[in-house]
């Protein structure tokens, strides 16, 4: 019999791997990857773990900068389209399968560890916090792009909550990671931050204001997931109409020509030799 704990990492395992997450990178989130490298100072040979780093988006321009880079994720779908990803590229990393709430690396075996959108999906967010720390080296760097509560993203999870099923017991919700009080309550004197500021993606691949919405109900696990619920509780036609509602109230740009700003907080700080 499986515990709860592997039931619920199977769960997240299949979210993730429904829809099309891939695409999504592609279309708009591509960005976020090379701004975390940036602000993490990775430079040659420096040995990095991107935790919960699905197709690479962030690994991937690490070994852009000759790092040594393990990419880590629960969803191996994912995985399989960074590798391909890498190699196009011409470029090799590490790619293992591995839990962020249960890291399968020695105690301060890298330089730096970050993860971009990815590691604010755990479940447990303490439990993941812990990983964090345990896996960088004292001294190293650890560094966080998450979607923030007030931004779009957090506006996203709020509307589609009263649609989802019941959250498991004592997990909490993603953007949480986006508050800087949050974090350092994570962190505590583990970690001395460096660098909080706060950016916004500007998202401007849809023609129309409802189609941002549309993309996330085809390609977003979360959302895919969250529908399903809806559908199974005869609800599927209010949850579209909170998700359109949703979309005009967060266009900043026009009925033909929509634009969307979606705030993330970007983090890094360093590991305290004390820990």
């Amino acid at each position: 019999m499986t515990s709860p704990d592997a039931q619920l990492k199977a769960r997240h395992r299949a979210m993730w791997a429904a829809g099309d997450y891939p695409s999504m990178v592609e279309t708009f989130l591509l960005p976020l990857g090379p701004a975390l490298v940036e602000a993490c100072r990775i430079a040659a040979g420096t040995r990095v773990l991107d935790v919960a780093a699905g197709t690479g988006n962030a690994a991937i321009p690490a070994a852009e900068r000759s790092a040594s880079v393990v990419a880590s994720d629960l969803t191996p779908e994912l995985l399989d389209v960074g590798r391909k990803r890498a190699e196009s590229a011409g470029l090799e990393l590490e790619w293992v399968e591995a839990d962020a709430e249960h890291l399968p690396f020695p105690d301060g075996d890298f330089d730096v560890v970050m993860s971009c959108i990815g590691v604010m999906f755990a479940p447990h967010h303490q439990a993941a916090a812990d990983e964090l720390v345990r896996v960088c080296r004292p001294g190293g760097t650890i560094g966080l792009a998450s979607w923030t509560p007030e931004g779009m993203i957090g506006a996203l999870f709020r509307t589609m909550g009263p649609f989802a099923p019941p959250p498991p017991p004592g997990a909490q919700p993603p953007p949480l990671w986006g508050s800087e009080d949050h974090l350092r309550t994570l962190f505590a004197d583990r970690v001395t931050v460096t660098t909080v500021e706060r950016r916004v993606l500007e998202v401007t691949a849809f023609r129309r204001p409802l189609d941002y919405g549309e993309h996330f109900k085809q390609r977003y696990g979360p959302t895919i997931r969250t529908r399903e619920n809806a559908v199974n509780n005869q609800r599927e036609t209010e949850f579209d109409a909170a998700l359109d509602t949703f979309c005009r109230e967060w266009n900043r740009g026009t009925d033909d020509d929509a634009r969307f700003e979606m705030e993330y907080l970007l983090t890094t700080g360093t590991r305290n030799d004390h820990v």
